[in-house]
């Protein structure tokens, strides 16, 4: 059995892991990152895309929100190329409590939130689609955030200093010396071989399956409650500013204009399984009735697909029971030296996306404790890679980069702007012969085809370049259009329904991938 060795060994690769990642090597300490499936797969991968301006908690969770203002500032300079400065509003409709407005308006005051009111005309003249009647509006600095780039720009970034980045790694068992935590098995998910690693401080960055991998330490009380929340892309984008209802979060309340699509979320609901992925059908009809509350005819636009994400938020008083939108969005960074007498070992839960570098900085900080071995962060100001010119994501930009080499690329996705070139790169740099996994990467297959004109085609570039069995690219094929499809049938109506009976004459009458060669 190969046995690796490594100062930290972070489980969990989402932001906050990859994060941890990021900040330990960028402090000289020797990283092993492991993920039960691709980064980015979990829950950071599974939210609508929204960089917090602290508004939406200034009322409700001060400390949520405070956390959010400072992370804000500092993601817009070391993360520019993953975040769009949109801009944000809160706006109050029909269906609003007049009264909340001005409870909002002192909340970002009290909590530091750069927040001014502004003329209703003014607010529908820059977001004619807004519902017109709307009687307060306020200007907060929300954006969007791409999550995928910026998890792998973390992971660059750490492998560049000389982290070890081994995802589809599942750990099976963690490590105890009597009252040492020693590092923990992992198994290959898709070899089934088996790699021990030694570590002299483990990181449990699992997010929802944070209470699990406590577990598997033989730790009791790390207890998470997943709340489980859809969140439905529609196909353009219906508004370019971030767009929340001015009330305390609920269900369908933010629309967030991300790439080339809008999102709409998010519903919460208590779940035991953080694996769980259900989306029940009147959840959808209530999100696109509340959808309409805030754009008018919303219910009629084209929706791409919809998804779910279960945040990991952490309680240690509250039963099971608990209403998961009563529970903090900050985060806990648990010392299980000082909180249970387990030394070489720190579990970090909670929080938002927003706040994973804050929460990666407290995290290496008890890592550096443990190790005796004090080393300054750098985060604050060490940008990632492809954000050294501090330059923000521009819509339109990767047109234009496109528009000046039209003649020499050729184009394998037209609704993502993704060239051959681009996917070859990738699929060599990464060793992948996963297409869903090439999709987080690129956004293949993310456009209003879903994949319908694109996805055969980077099958047949796969199978040529890789130099892969023809069975094992059909299989990995037939696996991105069933995760596609995961997605699309809660969705299926008007213009979806359309592309989807168009998909599947393409892959059915066509193709015939229901009886592709063994």
């Amino acid at each position: 059995m190969v046995t690796l060795t490594t100062d930290v060994l972070v489980i969990g690769g989402g932001a906050t892991g990859a994060g941890v990642a990021w900040d330990a090597a960028l402090r000289g300490l020797d990283v092993v990152l492991v993920d039960r499936r691709d980064l980015g797969e979990g829950t950071s991968g599974r939210f609508h895309g929204l960089l917090h301006s602290g508004g939406r908690y200034a009322v409700k969770d001060p400390r949520a929100a405070e956390e959010c203002v400072a992370e804000n500032g500092i993601l817009r300079r070391v993360a520019a190329d993953c975040i769009e400065d949109t801009g944000g509003l809160f706006v109050t409709t029909p269906w609003d409590d007049p009264d909340y407005a001005d409870r909002f308006a002192k909340g970002c005051a009290d909590t530091g939130v750069d927040c001014e009111e502004i003329a209703v005309a003014q607010a529908l003249r820059e977001e004619p689609r807004l519902n017109p009647g709307i009687s307060r509006a306020f200007r907060v600095p929300d954006g969007s955030i791409e999550v995928w780039k910026t998890i792998w720009a973390l992971s660059h970034g750490a492998q560049q200093r000389g982290a070890r980045i081994l995802p589809y790694h599942e750990v099976t068992d963690v490590h105890r010396d009597g009252d040492s935590v020693t590092g923990a098995r992992a198994r290959e998910a898709r070899t089934g071989e088996e790699i021990e690693i030694q570590a002299r401080v483990t990181v449990n960055a699992a997010g929802a399956w944070a209470g699990r991998v406590a577990d598997l330490a033989g730790i009791e009380g790390v207890r998470v409650l997943p709340g489980r929340g859809i969140m439905i892309a529609m196909n353009h984008r219906l508004v370019n500013t971030v767009i929340n209802r001015c009330q305390l979060p609920t269900d369908g309340d933010i629309i967030v204009p991300i790439q080339t699509v809008s999102v709409i979320g998010t519903t919460d609901v208590h779940t035991d399984d953080p694996d769980d992925q259900l989306v029940h059908e009147d959840e959808v009809d209530r999100m696109f009735d509340d959808g309409e509350k805030l754009v008018p005819g919303f219910r009629s636009a084209r929706a791409l697909r919809v998804w779910t994400g279960v945040r990991p938020l952490f309680e240690d008083t509250k039963a099971s029971e608990t209403d998961t939108r009563d529970v903090t969005r900050a985060h806990a960074l648990l010392d299980h030296e000082e909180r249970d007498g387990v030394r070489g070992f720190v579990t970090i839960v909670g929080g938002k996306l927003t706040t994973f570098r804050l929460m990666a900085e407290e995290t290496v900080d008890a890592v550096c404790r443990h190790l005796n071995s004090p080393r300054p962060c750098r985060t604050t100001t060490e940008p990632l890679p492809g954000s050294e010119s501090g330059q923000t994501y521009l819509l339109g930009e990767r047109l234009a980069r496109k528009e000046a080499h039209l003649r020499d690329a050729q184009m394998v996705c037209e609704c993502e702007l993704i060239s051959r070139s681009t996917l070859e790169e990738t699929i060599t740099r990464t060793g992948s012969t996963n297409l869903d996994d090439i999709r987080r990467q690129l956004r293949l297959g993310m456009g209003p085809c879903q994949g319908g004109f694109c996805i055969y085609r980077a099958t047949g570039i796969l199978h040529a370049l890789d130099g892969i069995s023809a069975q094992r690219a059909d299989g990995s094929l037939l696996g991105f259009l069933q995760e596609r499809w995961k997605g699309v049938w809660p969705v299926l109506y008007g213009d979806q329904l359309h592309q989807a009976r168009l998909d599947d004459w393409i892959f059915q009458g066509i193709l015939d991938v229901d009886h592709l060669p063994k």
